[in-house]
């Protein structure tokens, strides 16, 4: 007789990171980019390579599934004992950028919401533009969590509409520019053979 075991309200933070993961490989694989993963679990600053020709892109994945991703939570002790606040975002924003490389990209997947059986939504970005982001939420105050579309109900922001810029989302495009942009894009660039 087959398991019959329900399947789980909701997966671990872990059946998500790899569902992330795996979804984001195939996406760029179906732009026609060639994608290398990195072997072995947590490895860090990125978790693809995804190539097209002499350019490439260091990509870190990052899935959810409650509609924004935690980013700079486990800096936020460490700036509020550097600056004294009492809750220091902007510091924490400021660590987390100076840990990531300026030609990795984050790959935002975001399951929350989305049917079984439709693609999750996927965002590109630098991590100065994350930075920028985050740096601008709650009025400059700044936020550890990056919503996707997200309208404040308490505090001196009610009724803020917290959204991702629409130019962040996966397109053949987007793919393109970041490849482009100096800051993100590594170009390879021609080899040169010694003839002697």
């Amino acid at each position: 007789m087959p398991n019959s075991k329900p399947f789980p309200s909701n997966p671990s933070s872990w059946h998500v990171a790899v569902a992330a993961e795996a979804i984001a490989a195939g996406q760029f694989a179906r732009c026609g980019f060639d994608v290398s993963v990195q072997y072995g679990a947590d490895q860090p600053e990125y978790d693809l390579i995804v190539a097209q020709g002499e350019n490439m892109l260091k990509v870190s994945v990052k899935g959810s599934q409650d509609l924004g991703w935690g980013l700079t939570q486990s800096y936020m002790r460490k700036a509020t004992e550097i600056s004294g606040k009492r809750a220091d975002y902007q510091g924490a924003i400021d660590l987390w950028l100076k840990r990531h490389d300026s030609w990795t990209v984050f790959c935002l997947v975001q399951f929350g919401n989305v049917p079984i059986d439709q693609m999750p939504r996927i965002y590109l970005a630098t991590a100065k533009e994350v930075a920028a982001t985050l740096r601008a939420t709650k009025g400059g105050r700044g936020d550890s969590v990056l919503n996707e579309d997200h309208t404040l109900k308490r505090g001196r922001y009610t009724g803020t509409t917290e959204k991702l810029p629409a130019s962040w989302k996966i397109s053949k495009d987007r793919i393109q520019e970041l490849l482009a942009d100096r800051d993100a894009g590594l170009s390879v660039g021609p080899r040169v053979r010694n003839l002697n």
